[in-house]
């Protein structure tokens, strides 16, 4: 559960400040995670509409979402910490609930689900118990898996459990994402330095499993997930997401920013099972979960495509960074605009000091 505090705490500095504060990445670059287009909220890309709403009052903090890989047209949705029982839920493309899986394990700060297929090729729910309201006190935290039902029904299930420690120390986090390439599970921390870890490349459930950083990551992010084919993945935070570019790996590089439609506290994405949308959710009871198209830059690139459609994912490659160089070179007007208002703040505190 996040503290009430902290979005108003974000809304009051992304207020003031034209441009975020961003970790450095472990290999600085222009193309790290981040950027001077970071989104501030609003309506959404055009097209954007709810999708459903959730209709099962127990769903009352929707903290994540993922689409089924067995059951067409089903996502997978757990609430948040607090008085919650740890139940994980499928619900259909109404927003009503057709099976409630109870794990037997502590809910201590779920934050997150994704779904992908396991070492053994079955599709397996992960749910992410990463969140730390303590701001990292937790000296380990864990992700719990199970293999997804079919048929979907009730059920009391055991999770298989992995433990989870961070190389340079304990810290919130609200993201996770899983490669489905490779099957490489990311957390992204929830930090004004926020940053994108990798765990091994097998989690080990009898071992705790270094989490290393490996890039900076958006103010305040709030959850992750990657495409169906792995080559794209977006980061989301209140209020909006980065879009990025993981055809050669990750970190990959930022395709760009933009808005999400405006939710009381925006907490979930998943992209669509077809990877043309995104789906983002927020807190709250009977919460509505919206679909959100990509435009073309954003998409994936299509592997069966004719040579073309090649020529033409190129072309529009090469607009995009163009595009992305005309919002780089228009950013420094933005950059001299903060240090202003920075430079503003300090006299007024140095002038009270001294009239103090």
């Amino acid at each position: 559960m996040t503290r009430p505090l902290v979005p108003a705490v974000a809304a009051l500095i992304v207020a003031l400040s034209p441009v975020p504060v961003a970790a450095q990445p472990a290999e600085p670059d222009d193309s790290g995670t981040g950027g001077f287009d970071y989104p501030r909220g609003g309506e959404g890309p055009e097209g954007s509409e709810v999708a459903f709403t959730f209709q099962d009052p127990r769903i009352a903090e929707s903290s994540g979402l993922a689409p089924s890989g067995l059951h067409e047209g089903v996502w997978w949705t757990h609430n948040d910490s607090g008085d919650f029982l740890p139940d994980v839920y499928a619900v259909n493309g109404d927003g009503e609930t057709l099976a409630t899986v109870s794990l037997a394990v502590e809910l201590r700060d779920w934050e997150a689900v994704t779904v992908t297929e396991d070492p053994e090729g079955r599709s397996s729910v992960y749910v992410g118990d990463i969140g730390d309201n303590y701001g990292g006190s937790w000296p380990s935290v864990r992700v719990l898996r199970f293999a997804e039902p079919d048929p979907l029904a009730d059920a009391l299930i055991e999770p298989q459990v992995f433990t989870l420690t961070y190389a340079d120390g304990g810290r919130d986090a609200e993201a996770m994402m899983i490669d489905p390439r490779d099957g490489r599970l990311y957390v992204v921390s929830k930090e004004f330095s926020g940053g994108l870890y990798a765990a091994p490349e097998t989690l080990d459930p009898e071992a705790e499993n270094v989490l290393e950083r490996v890039d900076s990551a958006p103010l305040f992010a709030t959850d992750a997930a990657f495409h169906p084919d792995g080559t794209r993945y977006a980061i989301r935070t209140y209020w909006g997401v980065t879009v990025y570019d993981s055809t050669d790996g990750v970190p990959g590089t930022s395709l760009g920013s933009f808005d999400l439609p405006e939710s009381d506290q925006g907490e979930a994405i998943a992209f669509t099972p077809d990877g043309t949308a995104l789906m983002a959710g927020t807190e709250g009871a009977a919460a509505p979960v919206w679909s959100v198209p990509l435009a073309d830059e954003y998409l994936s690139e299509d592997p069966a495509e004719t040579p073309e459609e090649s020529a033409s994912a190129e072309d529009g490659a090469d607009a995009g960074g163009e595009a992305a160089g005309d919002r780089e070179g228009g950013a420094l007007p933005f950059i001299l605009g903060g240090a202003g208002v920075a430079a503003l703040l300090i006299a007024g505190i140095v002038l009270l000091a001294r009239r103090g």
